[in-house]
């Protein structure tokens, strides 16, 4: 449950800046609450002494009801059904796409899709947290360069998982369970919307989709075989690890392709 000190960083270094940009709000109390789900997961893990804690059905529905909560914020805030696409340029130059009446499926698909996909990569030591640093950096960068009001909230994500990573690097002391893997994948999700950049998450955020897709490849791929592996194991970061990888090897490799992919995407709005 270190995820714990992870929202109380962010509650308290975005929190103070929330009251003078309003933006940051919205973003900040759906962080906090998919933290809340992670919370409650990880506390009934630790209660009744098993690795299950909600159930499935349990937390997908608070899931769905914090999302559609968000959507509607969305909705009827004028954030718009416009989205940047990448590597056209910046919100003012670039090509903005409508989705229109598709908006706010989209939201969930987005939503859900990120935070499964963090949840996944919180496999390894240090895995997480360095690879959500580097997408935290980006949007950091990427709100002051469209002089868009967030920077604060991702600067505050940045420093926390910081500060986290002294201690969750291999050999990992503390772990951020899914109090912090849930509320990182709602902070992702949620900023990638308001900023209008939500594509720009298969990019930046391609470890997390690789994560999904390695696990829903192999639960396929073994359905359909009869008992057959596409992956030594799944999620992929096992594959590399029991390839021969060290845990060091694979959060280091992640987390410099996610900066590289960062980089690459972050002169394409500066056209």
């Amino acid at each position: 449950m270190g995820g714990i000190v992870i929202m109380l960083a962010v509650a308290v270094g975005a929190g103070i800046y929330s009251f003078r940009y309003r933006e940051i709000f919205p973003v900040l109390a759906f962080t906090l609450s998919y933290g809340a789900i992670g919370f409650a997961d990880d506390f009934l893990k630790i209660k009744k002494k098993q690795s299950e804690g909600l159930s499935v059905k349990g937390k997908l529905c608070l899931q769905l009801l914090i999302t559609a909560i968000f959507a509607y914020y969305l909705y009827k805030n004028g954030i718009g059904s416009s989205v940047l696409i990448p590597f056209t340029g910046s919100m003012n130059t670039g090509i903005m796409f409508n989705l229109g009446i598709l908006y706010i499926p989209a939201v969930f698909v987005i939503v859900l899709g990120t935070d499964n996909g963090v949840n996944f990569t919180d496999g390894l030591d240090g895995l997480c947290s360095s690879v959500t640093i580097a997408v935290a950096v980006f949007f950091t960068i990427a709100a002051i360069k469209e002089n868009i009001t967030l920077a604060p909230m991702s600067a505050a994500v940045a420093g926390s998982l910081l500060g986290f990573l002294i201690y969750n690097v291999y050999p990992a002391k503390i772990f951020m369970g899914d109090t912090g893997s849930l509320a990182l994948g709602g902070y992702v999700s949620g900023m990638a919307l308001v900023m209008k950049m939500p594509l720009f998450i298969i990019i930046v955020g391609f470890i997390y989709l690789v994560e999904v897709l390695s696990v829903i490849i192999q639960v396929g791929y073994f359905k359909k075989t009869g008992g057959k592996r596409f992956f030594k194991m799944a999620p992929i970061h096992h594959h590399f690890e029991l390839s021969g990888w060290s845990e060091v090897r694979v959060a280091a490799v992640f987390t410099i392709i996610t900066i590289i992919l960062s980089l690459l995407t972050f002169l394409g709005i500066n056209k």
